[in-house]
């Protein structure tokens, strides 16, 4: 297969390229060539464009015709019209990369399916990703754009640390200080890691099957907010000394943050992997985030550089913990 993936260094991209390049899949990158070199891939053929330019985008990939194309960095209505205008009659499916925050939140029942409504009404973010899921389902009515949803749960990788306030929180925790679980630390959240998203996501290029469906793909183990930060501190060495602090008690002290919690983190989401499972069958949940955060602890402290303090949040949690527990 020739593929194209509008992005593809990311943190979900970037295990998708490798496992593609594995794959013999002819991997084509389309960015603008200033990507970080920590998730460099090689073996990726290369076209430099600004995705946003559509006169360069049209100029860089001449008459190329994809068996898929994937688009990593679509957020906005306005990105989807433009990739339907580039790659309508230029590829055989086309992959948009939404999101399981999309999902009815609060959810009325678990696990959650595919069937489960698409409502949110905390968090913008959420809110682009569902039109831009709408204006898909358009293109396909009107004129068979031969689209694909795809909805990820909180993917992360080595360098990624699942929680609010960064490395922070380990520094905190490593000092003996106090740290923040938003609720009472008892809701259950689902962590994916990036390799075994990939297997699902690749699993699904080139499939005829997989038009105009839409499946999340994500992880069978779940945790509670607790757990998650008591798993991060083992894989430290240390303790977790933790407060519970309520999600909206949170947003009055940080907007973004607030709306990451309300529009998504504060509620147990729990998923029904089954309709991947039943297209791509090698598709399994096997890196657990107790092997996970040992991965994200050990890239921290191979170098210092990557341990980064910021003063501000650091001070902020002081004051959040001080007045809530006065």
């Amino acid at each position: 297969m020739k593929v194209l993936f509008v992005g593809g260094t990311g943190i979900i991209s970037s295990a998708c390229s490798r496992l593609a390049l594995e794959k013999g899949i002819d991997l084509h990158h389309l960015n603008r060539g200033i990507s970080s070199s920590i998730r460099r891939v090689d073996g990726v053929k290369n076209i430099l464009a600004d995705i946003h330019d559509e006169d360069a985008v049209l100029k860089a990939l001449e008459d190329q015709h994809f068996d898929a194309v994937v688009d990593w960095i679509a957020f906005h209505p306005d990105d989807i019209r433009r990739d339907v205008r580039l790659f309508s009659g230029r590829t055989e499916q086309f992959v948009f990369i939404s999101s399981a925050s999309a999902y009815q939140t609060p959810p009325e029942s678990w696990p959650i399916t595919e069937e489960t409504p698409l409502d949110n009404p905390y968090w913008e973010y959420s809110r682009n990703k569902i039109a831009c899921e709408e204006l898909l389902r358009e293109a396909s009515r009107e004129f068979g754009f031969p689209s694909t949803v795809i909805r990820p749960s909180h993917t992360y990788d080595k360098t990624l640390l699942p929680v609010e306030w960064g490395y922070t929180v380990i520094d905190r925790m490593k000092k003996g200080k106090k740290v923040i679980v938003h609720g009472d630390g008892s809701s259950l959240w689902t962590l994916t890691h990036h390799k075994d998203f990939a297997v699902g996501l690749v699993g699904l290029l080139g499939r005829r099957e997989a038009i105009g469906e839409t499946y999340h793909i994500t992880s069978d183990f779940w945790y509670s907010w607790d757990r998650i930060v008591r798993i991060l501190a083992d894989a430290a060495g240390v303790e977790a000394d933790i407060v519970h602090v309520p999600s909206e008690v949170l947003a009055r002290y940080d907007a973004e943050i607030g709306a990451s919690l309300l529009g998504d983190k504060t509620h147990s989401m729990i998923f029904d992997n089954s309709k991947i499972r039943a297209l791509v069958p090698e598709f399994e949940a096997k890196i657990p985030f107790t092997e996970g955060a040992r991965e994200i602890i050990d890239w921290y402290e191979e170098d210092v550089s990557r341990q980064i303090v910021d003063s501000e949040s650091n001070s902020l949690m002081d004051r959040i913990i001080a007045d809530w527990e006065r």
